[in-house]
């Protein structure tokens, strides 16, 4: 079976010149001299980048979803090859209503008629790894309005087979292309089969709607529909059906008596509090996943869908990023460079002042456009790009939050065309970088390790004893009065720690 998907892939390859673009490329590599070895060198005139998204298009939908996420690796593909890889659309036909009602039974042990008042058999989306269909509830269980996520049949079959193909395929590219070693194709590979498998568990996806759901709860920018964990399996997902208009219908909204501009900067706010205020973010924020309310009080909200993919990120990545797009924006490259080194991802032998000097190079004749027009993902793309030239491994949440700023500033500037996204987040960078420095974060912090000291403290006396039981030539004396000293200064420090509790909450209120 692999070998007869194998000799397809092989076809669909020489059909559409993959063939020739390795030999252009690399015209006296090992990979080249496989091609020709295998005879399907020919001539084709269309890009490069065509070339590739249609190769993957015609190879089935997995491969057109390996398309989608490699395309948002800029800081490995060439500029053309991501942008075209970006349009590959994961459009695929339903499965049949029969297969549909057996996912259901076999999740639930009943039939659909059981389980839902009401179910419509026609579904309202489709995609390589699941389908939507609207249903309601019987009126003991609440009688609302949901949608239903059902995971196609049989999907654990199809992806292992296809991940095997895309193993194999990237084990010969790393062993015959000189930028094999590079561009580490069996890691991306696996990143990908990671992210994939994550998809197949539907249960994951209802645990980040909800976990979304929690931190904008009362939010007055965004809506995330509430989920029904009594009917949520590993193959089927049921949460509030959500009703709005897309927002890449500007005429629609604009009828509707929607603020663009209003709702394009709620839509920078939304990001940057889910990243610099959570650390948790929605990372497919494609125009299908967005929509905007128009019922009484959600008016004007953003809607979010489809929770398959999540992005996190640590303070280390929260701290990375504020600082540099502060310091990117005050033009002090020396704090960029610095802070690439001492988080680690730059080695710690990395000349600073070249680095700086690189990232100079790329940024500065930003500064000539109106601040406006500049991208942010754009930004952190130069950067990840200058980046690798110091073997800089970046980080891949940091990827993906930069895919994500695109998606966002793409949709921010669709509605609103001299959208400012610095003005609209600068208040959020450095409320944040306040919040880490100073002595809000020293009360903060021991507001976070008070338990811990409370705990740990009075063992203090009892661990140092056990161990000196253990040493037996050990002069107890000298120990015994330094343990006094040890439980006077632990008094004092529990004083002190009660004095600037009570101190923060007394700020907290006031």
């Amino acid at each position: 079976m692999r070998l007869f998907r194998l000799a397809k892939i092989f076809s669909v390859a020489r059909r559409h010149g993959i063939d020739e673009m390795i030999v252009e490329h690399e015209p006296t590599g090992r990979l080249a001299a496989l091609c020709r070895a295998l005879h399907l060198w020919r001539r084709n005139g269309e890009p490069d980048a065509v070339r590739l998204r249609r190769f993957l298009e015609d190879l089935g939908p997995i491969f057109v979803k390996f398309g989608q996420v490699l395309s948002t690796r800029r800081d490995l593909l060439p500029v053309d090859i991501a942008d075209e890889l970006a349009k590959l659309q994961d459009r695929v036909p339903p499965f049949h209503v029969e297969q549909v009602h057996a996912q259901i039974e076999a999740a639930y042990g009943r039939p659909a008629s059981e389980v839902f008042a009401e179910f419509d058999e026609t579904p309202v989306a489709s995609a390589s790894v699941a389908q939507v269909h609207f249903a309601r509830l019987h009126p003991e269980n609440g009688g609302q309005e949901v949608a239903v996520k059902i995971l196609r049949p049989g999907m654990e079959g199809v992806i292992a087979h296809d991940i095997a193909l895309l193993e194999t395929a990237a084990g010969v590219l790393e062993r015959f292309w000189s930028d094999g070693r590079r561009l580490k194709p069996r890691e991306v590979v696996a990143e990908f089969a990671k992210y994939l498998y994550d998809e197949l568990d539907l249960m994951r996806e209802a645990a980040n709607a909800s976990q979304l759901r929690r931190n904008f709860k009362d939010s007055k920018l965004l809506l995330v529909p509430e989920v029904y964990w009594d009917f949520c399996t590993t193959t089927v997902m049921v949460m509030d059906r959500m009703h709005g208009i897309p927002i890449s219908h500007t005429k629609a909204l604009l009828a509707a008596g929607i603020d663009l501009t209003e709702l394009s900067k709620a839509g920078v706010e939304i990001f940057f509090t889910q990243v610099f205020r959570d650390g948790f973010f929605h990372a497919d924020m494609h125009p299908g996943n967005i929509f905007v309310a128009l019922d009484g009080a959600n008016r004007g909200k953003y809607i979010a869908l489809d929770f398959g993919i999540v992005g996190t990120l640590t303070d280390v990545d929260k701290n990375y990023l504020a600082q540099n797009f502060l310091a990117f924006f005050r033009r002090d490259y020396k704090s960029v460079a610095t802070a690439h080194v001492e988080a680690g991802w730059a080695p710690p032998d990395t000349r600073v002042d070249e680095f700086e000097a690189a990232i100079r190079a790329v940024c500065e004749p930003i500064f000539d456009r109106p601040l406006h027009e500049i991208s942010f993902g754009k930004v952190l793309l130069r950067l990840f790009q200058t980046s690798r030239r110091f073997n800089v491994e970046i980080q891949p949440q940091l990827v993906m939050l930069q895919k994500t700023l695109l998606n966002v500033e793409g949709l921010g500037r669709q509605l609103d065309p001299n959208l400012d996204l610095w003005k609209t987040a600068k208040p959020f960078l450095e409320r944040w970088m306040s919040e880490q420095l100073g002595w809000r974060a020293m009360l903060r912090g021991m507001q976070d390790e008070a338990p811990n000291w409370a705990r740990t403290l009075p063992q203090l006396p009892r661990l140092v004893h056990r161990a000196l039981k253990r040493e037996k030539t050990v002069d107890l004396a000298p120990v015994l009065a330094e343990l006094n000293a040890t439980q006077r200064r632990q008094n004092r420090l529990l004083a002190l720690i009660a004095v600037l509790l009570l101190l923060s909450l007394l700020l907290h209120y006031l």
